[in-house]
């Protein structure tokens, strides 16, 4: 670990994270390796039936009569690489990189959200030099995925009056609420069809896309990879005949997609055609987007013919619907700037084996009832085209506590500290704190952490300043609540 990064205990616990793979839904080793932290540091130590971990200190001397504070991180990180890296994210650890003021990973996601934030838990733990009153630190499991690490968790695993998250991504900013959300799905059901004599299949993709957080970046005009892709073949599916063979586009649920593929075949007097209109369509794209996409990449090559295509009808329906879903900010909110309710549309797989076309998307709301609504829009679209459609359960938001005395101290430490105000806001995103509040209703909560960019895309990056400013105003706040 490079010896100039402070604070040197939060940095070196964060290249041990680094270390464990830990995928969501798959983070097996990063449960033992937490396990084993906290025991080897003689500390209570336990995981409950959700695979959450909590690791409790007891207060350090004199500071026995204060209240029991939650320090809350999640274990798990979104898994994302470039195309053409090499890296297994069930094995390989992650490889960091100093860049100025920045660190990086290389050709993959950093997973500084959220290690930074169980590191600094860790380096709390392994502390004897920190004033504090009791303290649970807890790691939840599966965060970015479905929230299943939170929501498995019993009313009677955390035992504190205040919880601090650490898992926000500006620093300066205290977070006091966030939107709830769901999933919805569709699925195509498709047949096999010989393809057609005298055709030309075409490899189209677009790549190269800024991506980021579906919520917390969904208001920032960056370009959806999937929404482009269908935007062409709508287009051109008024001009020729499009034949379907494959189409692979976006990733995660929660990341706006920076990539998307498709091969279709066409009459062969047609391709001329194809061509001039995709670079057409390429020019009037990065006009659109100059300012955040200056890396986009539109690519068109002669594909391997296919003996067979997705049916007619299926294919064009897709098109249809895919042209017609809505993606990007539903509303803004009426009481503060922020976004209110949002869509992403974040993948399209096609599954041979399954003969399907499978769509994921997930929708974000700080109202309940607003959240439905988008849904039931996304539902509506590729109802009307033939498509099956779920939509999950989801996930409550947080509301705000106007009588947070955690808040008043946050705040009051924080100007103590940097002569400046910090920032209270809300988030446009999914934090955990929404389930706590409905399994801890007594909970007084804040939400804060170091300043991050390009989280859940492999341009991931950590502001290394803010980790020793975020780090400074916790150890205030745990002194002085």
């Amino acid at each position: 670990m490079n010896s100039s990064l402070k604070p040197a205990s939060v940095f070196e616990c964060f290249a041990q994270v680094n270390k464990v793979p830990r995928p969501s839904k798959k983070e097996e080793q990063m449960i033992e390796f937490l396990l084993d932290y906290g025991r080897k540091l003689g500390l209570p130590t336990r995981r409950d039936e959700a695979g959450n971990v909590i690791i409790c200190k007891p207060a350090t001397l004199g500071m026995e009569d204060r209240p029991t504070v939650v320090l809350q991180s999640h274990m798990d990180m979104v898994c994302e690489k470039n195309a053409d890296v090499e890296f297994d994210f069930e094995h390989d650890a992650i490889q960091t990189y100093i860049d100025g003021e920045w660190m990086r990973a290389k050709g993959t996601t950093l997973g500084a959200d959220d290690g930074i934030g169980v590191a600094m838990e860790m380096a709390i733990l392994a502390a004897n030099d920190i004033k504090h009153g009791p303290l649970e630190c807890v790691f939840t499991r599966d965060e970015e995925t479905g929230l299943t690490g939170a929501e498995g968790m019993k009313d009677d695993f955390m035992t504190g009056q205040y919880l601090i998250n650490l898992d926000s991504e500006d620093e300066g900013e205290i977070f006091i609420s966030c939107a709830g959300g769901c999933r919805t799905t569709a699925t195509f059901h498709y047949e096999d069809k010989q393809t057609p004599d005298n055709q030309f299949f075409a490899s189209l993709c677009i790549k190269g896309l800024t991506g980021g957080h579906s919520g917390d970046d969904i208001d920032k005009k960056r370009a959806n990879a999937n929404k482009l892709l269908a935007r062409f073949l709508y287009q051109e599916l008024q001009k020729m005949p499009i034949l379907l063979a494959d189409i692979q586009a976006g990733g995660l649920h929660n990341a706006i997609p920076r990539e998307a593929r498709a091969v279709i075949a066409i009459p062969m007097g047609t391709k001329e055609l194809l061509v001039a209109d995709w670079n057409v369509f390429a020019a009037d794209v990065r006009e659109e987007y100059r300012v955040t996409e200056p890396s986009i990449e539109f690519h068109l090559e002669s594909a391997q013919p296919t003996p067979t295509v997705v049916d007619r009808a299926t294919g064009h329906r897709l098109i249809y619907a895919l042209q017609g879903v809505f993606n990007g900010v539903f509303a803004m909110s009426q009481d503060i700037p922020l976004v209110e309710t949002s869509s992403n549309l974040a993948s399209i797989h096609m599954v041979p084996e399954r003969h399907t076309i499978e769509i994921n998307s997930s929708q974000r709301s700080s109202l309940l009832s607003a959240r439905h609504n988008v849904s039931d829009t996304f539902a509506a679209v590729f109802s009307l085209a033939q498509a099956d459609v779920e939509t999950g359960e989801g996930y409550p938001g947080w509301k705000p506590n106007p009588d947070s005395h955690l808040l008043d101290v946050a705040v009051e430490q924080y100007k103590r500290l940097f002569h400046k105000e910090p920032v209270v806001r809300g988030i446009h995103a999914g934090l955990e704190c929404g389930l706590f509040s409905e399994k801890y209703p007594h909970l007084d909560m804040v939400s804060f952490g170091p300043t991050l960019r390009g989280v859940h895309s492999p341009d991931e990056k950590l502001l290394i300043p803010t980790v020793e400013m975020v780090w400074d105003h916790l150890l205030a706040i745990l002194e002085n609540i």
